[in-house]
């Protein structure tokens, strides 16, 4: 079992945001296009967040024009620049799918002011 932690240790980025459920957050991630890299940006809500050390991974839910688009991020990924903090939600659960139907006004987080 040390094994596995000692390999894994290595790829695994050393300082990660205060991200919860229910937050904003703006992924930055590298992405390639036959020999050019260029950085693009994924702004939503934070929905899930699943696993654990080098597994972990967010799902990400935004809405444009009018349709809701999810990506699930890996934490750990190398293709993943930065992840920015927006504003805090303030939830009561775990996991928000219910927001996949739910469309507007009643698609928002309420936010935590602390």
């Amino acid at each position: 079992m040390d094994l596995i932690q000692t390999l894994t240790q290595q790829y695994m980025k050393p300082e990660l945001p205060s991200m919860k459920v229910g937050d904003t957050v703006r992924v930055t991630l590298r992405v390639k296009e036959g020999n050019r890299e260029r950085n693009q940006v994924f702004e939503g809500t934070i929905i899930a967040r699943k696993h654990g050390g080098i597994n972990e991974s967010i799902t990400v839910r935004r809405i444009s024009y009018g349709v809701g688009c999810e990506k699930v991020f890996p934490v750990h990924s190398p293709s993943i620049v930065s992840v920015e903090t927006i504003r805090s939600g303030k939830v009561r659960r775990a996991k928000l799918y219910y927001l996949r139907g739910r469309v507007g006004k009643k698609a928002k987080v309420k936010e935590l002011i602390k």
